[in-house]
């Protein structure tokens, strides 16, 4: 791994999700192996955003990504 800072490493990974979540229009699955580690970093970042430990910065862009993941929320097929 090159030596890219926290920041720059989170950036990359958001982009990254944000890229998967636009290209196949649904959210990282948990069913599928090669997705976890995208929808574990979600739910870490969901965790420090609710606890209010993330930091400013990324709050809104991490938002960002979230609004972009309920536009792909996979639906209710009983609905």
């Amino acid at each position: 791994m090159s030596n890219m800072t926290q920041d720059e490493l989170w950036l990359t990974k958001w982009q990254e999700v944000i890229d998967f979540m636009e290209t196949y229009h649904r959210n990282p699955s948990k069913h599928r192996i090669e997705e976890h580690l995208m929808l574990n970093w979600i739910k870490h970042n969901r965790k420090l955003m609710n606890a209010g430990e993330m930091k400013e910065e990324r709050v809104k862009l991490f938002r960002e990504l979230l609004n972009i993941g309920e536009r792909y929320r996979r639906k209710n097929q009983y609905e």
